[in-house]
């Protein structure tokens, strides 16, 4: 990409087991890899290697301090930039940022990806595009426990602990809430095939326009 050219700068949000990974795979696919630069939230959570795991059992993992939103906004002010970023990994399974990272270069398209990064001001004005998947509470639980058991290890009464300890009352206090700020709304994510044709449509015109 030219160090001139302004990429675009798609946000994707929506609760935990949304479909929003879903939904961002479907932008790749239908855009192109080559075309986007791909951002997690997720990657971004703040290292916990020195606490024990007692403590790091009770942190809130659904609370936006538990971020470093502050280094995401500066790689897409980077990204922005012309300039390629390092990426974090994070090991869920012992919430620990990894020494490794992952080399994204800049791109036309800026797709980031995340249940809280509409609630967070700073990082929410970077956006061109907000989009936010919206998805039944009951087939996101489920979704939640398949995932946390066979990709982050846990077992099934942590993840249900968790769930009605924090990551149910910081959906209603921070995610649903910044529903208000997307552009478009999609429906049951990523089976939802008309509004992913209207998104990808509008995206690459957006593109083109640029």
């Amino acid at each position: 990409m030219e160090k001139n050219q302004s990429p675009l700068v798609i946000g994707l949000a929506g609760g935990t087991g949304s479909g929003k990974t879903t939904v961002a795979n479907q932008i790749l696919s239908r855009v192109g890899q080559t075309h986007v630069s791909y951002l997690a939230h997720d990657a971004y959570y703040k290292d916990l290697s020195n606490l024990p795991k007692t403590q790091k059992d009770l942190v809130n993992f659904d609370h936006p301090d538990s971020l470093e939103t502050n280094l995401m906004i500066d790689h897409i002010v980077d990204l922005k930039m012309g300039n390629s970023i390092q990426l974090p990994i994070y090991d869920f399974s012992i919430h620990t940022r990894t020494a490794e990272t992952i080399e994204i270069q800049p791109n036309p398209i800026i797709l980031v990806e995340g249940i809280l990064i509409f609630a967070e001001p700073k990082l929410r004005e970077l956006f061109d595009v907000k989009l936010f998947v919206d998805t039944d509470s009951d087939i996101r639980l489920v979704r939640r426990i398949r995932r946390d058991i066979t990709e982050r290890g846990r077992t099934i009464e942590s993840v249900l602990t968790q769930y009605e300890k924090t990551v149910r009352p910081m959906h209603l206090e921070f995610v649903e809430p910044s529903k208000r700020y997307a552009d478009v709304i999609i429906p049951e994510g990523g089976y939802n095939k008309v509004a992913l044709d209207m998104v990808t449509a509008r995206i690459s015109n957006l593109i083109n326009s640029k």
